[in-house]
């Protein structure tokens, strides 16, 4: 496959590629330049003057992931190289790159993970048919038809694919479809989180860059939602880039492919892969050096701007007001006839699925805290104390327990609104709602603890259920107004987000080319920080808040989805409370942790609680096996109440026959019989034998006619009294292994009811009592269930 990106990516071709990168990295750069300095100006204008929302109720963390990894586990990968799928250990940590190594030991040796997954621009995919209808999107000319099978054959039924518009794809597979929802859940997770890279802290920078690209898509005539605007900046500047390059790419490339439909398609993806790791790499450096350039200017600048403050905004608002007096009328017509009526029907669709989302956030936090209640009342000890408060810790960067709130989230449907307005895809709503869902857990976790560190403190443990309930009452009182201010703002911003560049693109053919002319009202020495373009939207913006802040408010007055009215205010009992933002996380471990002899065993107690979801892979086992098993005790967080009991019977009800897929199992002895497998089998011996176990080397033939190994056998006896009804019994059983199974179990029973007083002699590997019931690795034909007739199983 090398020589096929090699042969059609030549010397000239990525010398073409590598100068259309460098001209749109120079235009990106002369905007940003500006953008640069104008978000410099807001930023110290609004440090002089101050200003802001309100006071957030509840408590922010600021590194709540410090010291914790997120996932690992064990699943199947497909290599492109030798089309073969082989087992991979995966191992997520607080960045959440997707790690693979290619064993467990591999990764406790810190080797470097074969492969490293940034998942900002992909889709988390678990079904065949929605990957091929995204593929075939990729080559409109090539196009699969519905019988057409994909080149990728998934051993199991349960795959799960990273799907990316430009970059190289990634397939998996798991056996369970349980194990697929878990992994589906944190495979979003890791996406929803790499999409948010740009830092909300960085208040010059990430402006300046999302200005800077949005009047770049702009100039282009992109004026709607962008939904490849995800990942860092570097990743983001490489989609841009190959927003247009792409299409050129393909069309002068893809009539040139040779071979097969799915040969085609694969020999695509390489391509794409190439040209956009080759992009993405001078975006990297070059975006560097036009911040470190940007960077370097800033304190001149920052010199400047708090000298000529006061002319500066003398100066915006008299152009601001120049400018007014042309857009206004224009905009106001425009609203009346094309936006006004579809006002309402934007903020329902908008509030219906993101009001449930929040709502379940707080119903999960409510029943995790009633669980640590009924523990104290119902006298679960301090260690299982510790244990739940560390599991509530992390509450909110668990996927599987976090999805029903975001999968309310995912039922968003603003069809209709999007050919209209230009919306390309409603996900860039739905991750945005999805992490302020996370952000208010982790802020309600977060307060929950402090107040009952310090109640702790302060009364002792006497009361520890009155505690908890007590701050449980107060989270959830500064839950339910945070929760109303933030889907407030975000709806108001969300309609911002829709209707500006709807009005922008309407207004430009009347109201551009007057722009020009108010750049002569601003002084030279100024014009760094004044942008007559920057002033324009914001002229177009106050005139359409007005009617988005009534909106929003009459929804609010109405009570609708448990918004509160602006006039509203939460006065905090506590004005203290938020100095406790600069308090750590409690360690609850050490706090109600075990002392004394037991540290080795508490050391690592601890250890895997630094893992907020944990899944294990058996090493050594054969290949089903080694896919993500879940075992109880290790788990951090389980995912359902009474998982294991309802799925063992669920799966008896299902299959009740033998399992081709046994769960792990949960004690060493099992782990023995597993490897070490015991068979009984009834055989005749001397009289004088006695009772023992003795080490021997070979060999029997069993009922399927292989040949097992035997190590150990183990020999009991008993006097014998009749001779006949030995041979008798022994009869029996032979004929009983030619019947069917189901007359087996009944014509053995008969036989050893019959001679109660004969005892046959056994070979024995290992002790019976502690059977599994799980099938032999090493003879699937027979199976030796907990409970059953032994003589079920005898072989002459």
């Amino acid at each position: 496959m090398g020589d096929v990106v090699s042969s059609h990516l030549d010397e000239s071709r990525r010398e073409m590629i590598t100068a259309r990168t460098r001209d749109v990295m120079t235009q990106f750069g002369d905007l940003y330049e500006k953008q640069y300095a104008v978000a410099l100006f807001n930023f110290v204008r609004f440090e002089i003057e101050g200003g802001g929302g309100a006071q957030s109720q509840l408590l922010h963390r600021k590194d709540p992931l410090a010291g914790h990894t997120i996932f690992s586990g064990s699943l199947f990968q497909y290599l492109e190289e030798n089309r073969k799928w082989r087992n991979r250990f995966v191992f997520i940590p607080n960045s959440y790159a997707i790690n693979l190594y290619e064993s467990k030991a591999a990764h406790d040796r810190n080797l470097h993970p074969k492969i490293s997954i940034n998942c900002a621009g992909y889709k988390a995919l678990t079904s065949m048919e929605e990957y091929m209808e995204l593929l075939n999107s990729s080559l409109p000319e090539i196009k699969a038809k519905p019988s057409n099978a994909p080149f990728i054959k998934c051993p199991t039924q349960f795959p799960l694919i990273l799907w990316h518009p430009y970059a190289r794809h990634y397939y998996f597979c798991v056996v369970t479809e349980k194990e697929q929802k878990k992994w589906h859940a944190v495979l979003q997770d890791c996406v929803r989180h790499s999409n948010n890279a740009l830092s909300e802290e960085n208040t010059v920078q990430t402006p300046a860059f999302t200005d800077s690209v949005r009047r770049y898509r702009q100039v282009k005539g992109h004026y709607g939602t962008w939904e490849m605007m995800c990942g860092s900046p570097p990743q983001i500047l490489a989609n841009l880039v190959l927003e247009t390059l792409q299409p050129e790419l393909r069309n002068a490339i893809g009539p040139r492919l040779k071979g097969k439909l799915q040969d085609r398609q694969r020999k695509w993806m390489l391509i794409s892969d190439a040209v956009y790791r080759q992009v993405l790499t001078q975006t990297n450096g070059q975006y560097a050096a036009l911040v470190n350039a940007c960077e370097a200017q800033k304190p001149s600048l920052d010199a400047r701007l708090r000298g000529d403050m006061d002319m500066l905004v003398t100066t915006k608002e008299h152009v601001i007001g120049k400018i007014r007096a042309l857009v206004m009328p224009k905009a106001e017509q425009l609203l009346r006839s094309s936006i006004q009526s579809y006002l309402g029907s934007i903020l329902e669709a908008l509030m219906e699925p993101t009001s449930r989302g929040f709502a379940e956030v707080r119903d999960t936090f409510f029943k995790e805290v009633v669980e640590i209640s009924k523990n104290s009342l119902n006298g679960g000890g301090k260690d299982k104390l510790g244990e739940q408060l560390e599991r509530l810790s992390m509450l909110a960067f668990h996927p599987v327990k976090m999805q029903s709130g975001y999968q309310q989230m995912q039922q968003l449907n603003l069809e209709g609104l999007q050919q209209r307005f230009d919306v390309s895809s409603p996900n860039v709503f739905v991750s945005r709602a999805q992490i302020l869902m996370r952000e208010q857990m982790d802020n309600a976790v977060f307060t929950f603890e402090q107040l009952l560190h310090r109640a702790l403190e302060a009364q002792g443990e006497e009361d520890l259920c009155k505690n908890i309930q007590k701050c449980q009452d107060r989270v959830i009182k500064k839950y339910d107004y945070d929760s109303s201010t933030v889907r407030k703002k975000f709806f108001r911003e969300a309609l911002l987000q829709i209707i500006i560049p709807y009005m922008l693109q309407q207004l430009a053919p009347s109201c551009t080319p007057e722009l020009p002319r108010f750049q002569e009202l601003i002084f030279e020495d100024l014009s760094h920080f004044l942008l007559v373009e920057n002033m324009y939207e914001e002229v177009v913006l106050q005139s359409v808040s007005k009617d988005i802040m009534m909106a929003v408010k009459d929804a609010a007055v109405q009570r609708r989805h448990n918004l509160y009215r602006d006039s509203i205010v939460l006065t905090n009992s506590d004005p203290n409370l938020h100095l406790l933002e600069e308090t750590p996380s409690v360690d609850w471990g050490a706090k109600f942790g075990s002392d004394g002899g037991e540290g080795g065993e508490e050391k690592g107690f601890r250890g895997r609680r630094k893992q907020v979801v944990s899944m294990i892979q058996l090493e050594g086992l054969p290949i089903p096996y080694e896919s993500c098993l879940e075992v109880p005790g290790v788990e951090l967080i389980p995912e359902e109440d009474g998982d294991f009991a309802e799925d063992d019977s669920e799966e008896n009800e299902e299959n009740p026959g033998p399992s081709e897929n046994p769960k792990s199992p949960d004690s060493v002895t099992q782990i023995r019989d597993l490897i070490n497998p015991v068979v009984e089998v009834v055989l005749p011996g001397p009289e004088d034998a006695t009772t023992g176990t003795e080490t021997t080397n070979g060999t029997i033939t069993m009922e399927d006619g292989l040949q097992e190994e035997v190590t150990h056998v183990t020999t009991i006896q008993k006097e014998l009294q009749d001779e006949a009804a030995i041979q008798r019994a022994i009869k029996e059983m032979e004929m009983a292994v030619q019947e069917e199974d189901s007359e087996q179990a009944s014509d053995e029973h008969a036989a050893d009811a019959s001679d109660t007083e004969s005892q046959p002699l056994a070979t024995d590997c290992g002790s019976r009592n502690d059977d599994s019931g799980f099938q032999s690795p090493t003879n699937e034909a027979e199976t030796i269930t907990n409970g059953s007739d032994p003589t079920a199983d005898l072989v002459d």
